[in-house]
């Protein structure tokens, strides 16, 4: 298997990178967001969390215990 970052032949104790240099330049390319899961973006998300509580509290549905 080739290392995703170098194509160099990997190695057991890093697999799959040949590295512990390539692992870490995976792992900053995830923290710098230079890969992305698709998705809804999170704006959306939270507007459609918010409809949604909006929506159980008028119903009554909501299961969160209520102060006097």
């Amino acid at each position: 298997m080739a290392c995703p970052i170098c194509d160099k032949k990997s190695q057991p104790e890093y697999r799959p990178f040949c590295s512990k240099r390539c692992a870490d330049v995976d792992l900053a390319r995830w923290l710098r967001g230079d890969y992305v899961i698709p998705g809804a973006p999170l704006d959306e998300i939270a507007s459609d969390e918010e409809e949604r509580e909006i929506k159980n509290s008028d119903l009554g549905l909501d299961s969160r215990a209520k102060r006097p």
